[in-house]
C-alpha cells in the first residue's frame, strides 16, 4: 500500500539530509512515521512545505521513506498547484493522509485528491475555526485593540491574531466539507467535525507521542518539592494569565513555590530594542508578574528541545495544562506517561485522556482558585499524588500504544481503500 502523507515540518530524517536545522514541532509524527515505514504493508512518502533548491531536492530518498519538500505559500498568499501534482504523479500513492485542516496546503492537496479520484484522509490536530472563539477567553476585554510597536508595524495584535484563526478556519472547514474520511481522537473532534460534515465516516485512532517519553518514570523522591511546570504560555490559548492567579493563591500557603515556563524569557531585564519587540500578551504577563509579586516565583527556562522537555517533566513536583482550549495535548500525554503529576482545565477534548480524581485532576477553566486548590491537593498528600502518578501511567500507555495506534492506523487505511481508486500514475 502506498501512503503519501501531507505534513507542515519535515521530519528529522528529512532535515537531516536536507542539512537543516530539525524543528521542535512535530515531533509525534517520527514514531508513527518510523513504525508505519516498518510495516511491510507500507511504502510511505511524506511531502512538507520546505525552501530548498528545487533541482536538487525534488525527491530525497530516506533508509524506508521517500521526502518531497515543496515550495512554501508566496506573498501572493498561494502555492505551485503544479508542484503539488507532480508530487502525487511522482509517489503514485493509493491513499493521501493530510494532517491538519487549515493550512492552504492541504486544501489544494485534498482538491487534486478529489480532481483526480484519489482515496484521502484528513486528520485533525487542532481546529482553528472553534479555537478562534476562544482566543481571547478570560483576558480584558482593552487588551483586544492595543499594539505594540512591533504588532502595530506587522498589523499583528490580538485582534489581529484572533481574525487570522478565523481566516485559516474557512480553509479547514471547507477541507472538512471536501474530505469522505475523517481521522480524530476525542469527543471533541468528532462533535465539531460532524458540525462541520455529518456525512463523512470519522475514525477513531489516538496520537503516538515522541520517542523518548516512552522511556522513564517520575519520582517523587527526586522532584523539586513545590514546583509546577508549564509546557509553554506564549499565546493566550495557553492559559498562563490564569495560571499567574492561581499562582499568587498558592504561594501563601506555599511561599517557596516555583513555576517553571518553557519558552523564551519575557521577564528579565531587556535593552529598549528588546522592549519593543514584546507582544501585548507578553506586556500582559509581565504586568500579572508585577501585580501579584511573582518575580522570583516565575522561571522561563527558554526554549527546551525533546531532552530537556522529559527533564522538566521529571524534576517537576506537578504539571499544569490552563489552556483556553485544546483537543488532546500532547504535553499532557507525556507528563502522564511518565508519571508526573497531571492537572488540566476542562476544555476540549482532555476528559478523554484523564479522568479526574483517578489520573488526575481536572478544574473549571475559568476558576483558578479551583487550579490553586488542587495544586496545593498533589503538595500535601503524597499517597494521593503516587496513586494518580501510576493511574497516569497506565492510562497513558494505552492511549499512546504506538504499536497499537499503528495496526489501527493501517486498518483504517485498508477501510478507506475497501473500494478501490483511481491513481493519477
Amino acid at each position: 500500500m502506498r501512503v503519501l502523507w501531507i505534513v507542515n515540518v519535515p521530519t528529522p530524517e528529512a532535515s537531516s539530509l536536507l542539512n537543516i536545522d530539525s524543528t521542535p514541532y512535530g515531533g509525534w509524527l517520527t514514531l508513527t512515521s518510523r513504525v508505519l515505514s516498518e510495516s511491510d504493508e507500507i511504502e510511505l512518502s511524506i511531502a512538507f512545505p520546505q525552501s530548498v533548491d528545487r533541482q536538487k531536492y525534488k525527491l530525497i530518498k530516506g533508509e524506508k521513506i521517500d521526502y518531497y519538500p515543496f515550495k512554501p505559500q508566496n506573498k501572493l498568499n498561494s502555492y505551485d498547484e503544479e508542484e503539488l501534482l507532480k508530487i502525487l504523479e511522482q509517489s503514485c500513492p493509493d491513499i493521501v493522509h493530510i494532517f491538519g485542516t487549515e493550512y492552504s496546503h492541504s486544501s489544494i492537496f485534498s482538491n487534486i485528491c478529489i480532481k483526480n479520484n484519489i482515496k484521502f484522509t484528513v486528520s485533525i490536530q487542532g481546529l482553528v475555526s472553534v479555537y478562534s472563539k476562544h482566543y481571547m477567553a478570560h483576558l480584558p476585554a482593552k487588551l483586544m485593540n492595543k499594539y505594540t510597536i512591533k504588532e502595530l508595524i506587522k498589523r499583528s495584535n490580538l485582534k489581529a491574531q484572533k481574525s487570522n484563526f478565523v481566516k485559516q478556519g474557512v480553509i479547514e472547514k471547507q477541507v472538512i466539507m471536501d474530505s469522505k474520511y475523517i481521522i480524530g481522537r476525542t469527543d471533541w473532534d468528532k462533535a465539531c467535525t460532524e458540525q462541520i460534515n455529518d456525512s463523512a465516516k470519522y475514525f477513531h485512532c489516538n496520537e503516538n507521542l515522541r520517542s523518548s517519553f516512552y522511556d522513564g518514570k517520575w519520582n517523587i523522591n527526586t522532584k523539586e518539592t513545590h514546583s509546577i511546570f508549564l509546557s509553554q504560555g506564549n499565546y493566550p490559548i495557553k492559559g498562563m494569565h490564569l495560571m499567574l492567579e492561581a499562582l499568587f493563591i498558592v504561594i501563601k500557603k506555599y511561599p517557596n513555590c516555583k513555576l517553571y515556563v518553557a519558552g523564551n524569557n519575557i521577564y528579565k531585564n531587556r535593552t529598549i530594542k528588546e522592549k519593543l519587540k514584546l507582544s501585548t500578551y507578553a506586556k500582559y504577563i509581565i504586568s500579572l508578574i508585577k501585580k501579584y509579586n511573582l518575580g522570583d516565583k516565575v522561571i522561563f527556562t527558554g526554549p527546551l528541545n525533546e531532552d530537556e522537555m522529559k527533564k522538566m517533566y521529571l524534576k517537576s513536583h506537578v504539571f499544569v495544562c490552563p489552556s483556553s482550549i485544546e483537543n488532546s495535548p500532547n504535553s499532557l500525554g507525556e507528563a502522564m506517561i511518565l508519571g508526573v503529576p497531571c492537572i488540566t482545565s476542562n476544555v476540549g477534548g482532555v476528559s478523554n485522556l484523564i479522568e479526574h480524581e483517578k489520573e488526575g485532576y481536572i478544574y473549571q477553566g475559568d476558576a483558578p482558585y479551583m487550579l490553586a486548590y488542587y495544586i496545593e491537593k498533589v503538595f500535601k498528600d503524597d499517597e494521593k499524588t503516587i496513586s494518580l502518578s501510576n493511574a497516569a501511567i497506565q492510562k497513558a500507555t494505552s492511549t499512546h500504544n504506538y504499536i497499537k495506534n499503528n495496526f489501527r492506523l493501517i486498518e483504517i487505511y485498508k477501510n478507506i481503500l475497501q473500494k478501490g481508486t483511481d491513481e493519477i500514475c
